[in-house]
């Protein structure tokens, strides 16, 4: 028999037996098991679609994983430098004064991350700049040579203390980027120093280690650095339940190279209990912005063994564990997703006025996509000058941790009578669920009001199993199905409107292998209609949804008011009355042009507040004639394309600025809307003038306009001409820019007839 076709008939009775087994399910109990789990599993050349998915299905997160799943919720801190220059990133040469904090009050820290339900934080000992916050041994470049406690301050050591006080785990950022090594002419970053035999970690006179583990490695003189580094972290600071690593590099410097594997053998020794962010442990969910992918597999895809692995590239794409995508590699790992965002707009705190918060709608919408989709939510909290969370931010996390709280906190399934392993809120039990159509019923002690369910499968024995699912409700004498969606994974949270019922149904309607649930919960979010806003587009439609935030820092594109209130229904008026439930049912954009829109929102016979706008003349047809100048990006046709996020910007210091419009037909003015970019307070017209002309050559001065207060308040702003006037062209001069800038700016411009 030849190599190849004894390894064919190999796997040809590894497979039969697997089919054995597999059939030998339905008749013995739960049975879900055909082969060892791991962590990580090897595909082979000649596996089928069929031989993945049951691999797939067999590969299990580490302890180590498996608790930063279960922790949920968890907290970053970005502080340094950059607190106090007000720089997202720092160039590693700031004098060390800058890092100016006269207090620090970890205890409101961890307080605040204590009512949001957080339950770890990791903070930035290190950033890019190289700048550290604990009295590392190995520079001088940190809260050392500040003036915290004239040079005696420690960050870490404080907040380490405060996380023992409350309860919080400790996670540690420490950048392999470091700009202060780069820029220094002392610098050991890309030194080209040799790579020798060095003792890790290196004794300091005077400062001895209490913990005598020492290490042997073959590295260069950075490699060296950031190791002893890593040992004064993971040593001195209570346990660390999180080293967070990410690939950002401002500058490079000497090829320099890092050695990871070095790194991962001294965490593994030192923090046993520490999940790796950035490498094998945990991922990036793949943007800053807090979106979510609808299906977030932790089973994903390696060309080579991820457990011997140096450099781990960022995984971005939409699908990262389909079945196509896992044929595609050589190796599956099990490796769940961090959805990492910020409160504020930006990672380090700038000022409490122009950097504006999330919402709690935006942070409780968030953390039940991130949670209920398969992945950790990571929020990020700045704080500020004074070495506190700002009141903003304090609130809207105690919010969400009250909505959490009292939305999950209580579970409706409390008595209700189905299978005992879905139940009992005990991680140690499963079920196991045979047959071709697998379901689960559960019948409530009484009719309830529901709006949310939670499932979850035993990833932690069984691995992810369920590929699709569909949740029932016992309505009127029937089954009528709610909700439906794709993979389950540690935890999945359906949301749908609201249903009063005595019977649920949970259908699994595709599976990579036998399904095994861990537990399931039903729950009831108390919310109210939302707040409304209209938009215009290009072409004219208008659609009207729940208001968005203005958090203008890496958007995600989710609204958060339409996805907490399943079974709103919008209701509005073109005629200015005001609007009920008889009124028009908003269900798609529609043609719209001059008037004034009245929309409100009813959720379950709850009325919202009535939100009105005033749309000026159709801006289909328009044409730009002419502009004084314009800066790249910043044409003057976006100051009439119906985004207020787009604008026109003239040059900087050019004279006479100016924009003319065509507007097809001659038409009777009587008002004009201008609306300021709310992205730059530059640019803001505080003062101009309007002309008119039917032939575009000779003009009439028709009115002169002033704005107050736009770089405090960016809204839109109305100015009613002395007399209406009749024109096809119009030209707006910008006379005087608000905080004496040099160059004018205009989001959209808006006429009225009315």
């Amino acid at each position: 028999m030849t190599k190849k076709a004894s390894k064919s008939y190999s796997y040809f009775l590894r497979i039969s037996v697997l089919c054995l087994l597999f059939a030998s399910c339905a008749n013995e109990a739960k049975q879900s098991l055909v082969m060892h789990t791991e962590n990580t599993i090897a595909l082979d050349a000649d596996d089928t679609q069929d031989s993945i998915k049951l691999k797939a299905s067999h590969v299990v997160p580490t302890i180590n994983q498996y608790d930063a799943l279960k922790d949920e919720f968890i907290a970053f801190v970005h502080f340094g430098p950059n607190t106090f220059s007000r720089m997202e990133w720092g160039s590693g040469m700031e004098d060390p004064a800058i890092f100016n904090l006269q207090n620090l009050d970890t205890d409101q820290w961890c307080k605040a991350m204590k009512d949001a339900g957080m339950k770890k934080v990791i903070i930035t000992a290190k950033h890019h700049d190289g700048f550290v916050l604990w009295q590392s041994r190995y520079t001088k470049h940190g809260v050392m040579s500040s003036p915290y406690k004239n040079g005696e301050g420690d960050v870490l050591k404080e907040l380490s203390e405060s996380c023992n006080e409350y309860g919080i785990k400790l996670g540690v950022y420490l950048s392999p980027a470091d700009l202060f090594q780069i820029e220094n002419a002392d610098g050991l970053y890309g030194n080209l120093s040799e790579y020798t035999k060095r003792t890790i970690p290196r004794e300091i006179e005077g400062r001895p280690f209490e913990n005598n583990t020492t290490f042997e490695f073959e590295v260069d003189d950075y490699n060296e650095y950031f190791l002893n580094q890593l040992f004064e972290l993971l040593t001195e600071y209570g346990p660390i339940d999180e080293v967070w690593f990410d690939g950002a590099h401002p500058k490079r410097k000497g090829n320099q190279q890092y050695k990871y594997r070095d790194w991962k053998r001294l965490i593994t020794k030192l923090a046993p209990n520490a999940v790796v962010f950035g490498k094998e442990g945990t991922r990036w969910c793949g943007n800053e912005a807090g979106a979510t992918r609808d299906t977030e597999w932790n089973v994903v895809p390696y060309e080579d063994d991820p457990r011997t692995m140096n450099l781990f590239a960022d995984i971005t794409d939409e699908d990262v564990g389909s079945l196509e995508k896992l044929a595609a590699g050589k190796f599956l790992h099990y490796q769940p997703a961090e959805t990492n965002t910020s409160i504020r707009e930006g990672w380090f705190y700038r000022d409490d006025t122009d950097q504006k918060v999330r919402t709690t709608d935006d942070v409780f919408d968030i953390y039940e996509r991130s949670v209920g989709g398969n992945s950790i939510f990571l929020l990020n909290i700045p704080p500020n000058r004074e070495g506190k969370f700002s009141d903003q931010d304090v609130q809207v996390l105690k919010e969400t941790g009250q909505r959490i709280k009292e939305t999950y906190g209580v579970n409706l399934l409390e008595g209700a009578k189905g299978p005992k392993e879905l139940l009992d809120n005990d991680e140690e039990t499963n079920l196991v669920l045979q047959g071709q159509q697998p379901m689960v019923e559960l019948t409530l002690p009484k009719a309830t009001k529901i709006n949310r369910f939670l499932i979850q499968e035993n990833v932690k024995i069984s691995g992810e199993r369920v590929s699709k699912h569909a949740l029932d409700a016992w309505i009127d004498g029937t089954w009528k199905e709610v909700a439906i969606a794709t993979n389950i994974g540690y935890k999945r949270i359906l949301r749908f409107p609201e249903v009063t019922t005595t019977k649920l149904r949970l259908r699994i309607l595709e599976i990579r292998y036998i399904p095994v649930l861990q537990n399931v919960s039903a729950h009831y979010f108390e919310s109210r209609p939302p707040q409304l806003q209209f938009t215009r587009n290009s072409i004219g439609e208008v659609s009207i949804v729940p208001k968005m935030s203005d958090f203008g820092w890496n958007p995600n594109g989710e609204n958060a008011g339409a996805n907490l209130n399943k079974g709103m229904q919008i209701f509005y008026t073109t005629d200015g009355q005001e609007p009920t439930a008889e009124s028009s049912l908003f269900i798609e954009p529609f043609l719209f042009g001059e008037g004034e829109l009245k929309a409100i929102a009813i959720k379950n016979e709850e009325k919202g507040s009535v939100a009105s706008a005033k749309f000026g003349i159709s801006k289909i047809s328009w044409e730009l004639v002419s502009t004084s100048s314009a800066q790249e990006k910043h044409a003057a046709n976006l100051l009439f394309d119906e985004d207020p996020k787009t604008y026109w910007k003239s040059q900087l210091k050019s004279k006479n600025q100016f924009v003319i419009l065509d507007l097809v037909k001659r038409i009777v003015i009587k008002s004009f809307a201008y609306t300021p970019p709310n992205s730059t307070a530059d640019g803001m017209i505080q003062k101009g003038t309007i002309f008119s002309s039917n032939d575009g050559e000779n003009w009439t001065i028709q009115d002169t306009f002033i704005f107050g207060n736009l770089i405090n308040d960016p809204t839109q702003r109305m100015h009613k001409f002395k007399q209406s006037f009749s024109t096809r062209f119009v030209k707006l001069q910008a006379d005087e820019i608000a905080g004496n800038g040099n160059s004018a700016a205009i989001a959209e411009l808006d006429f009225y007839m009315q």
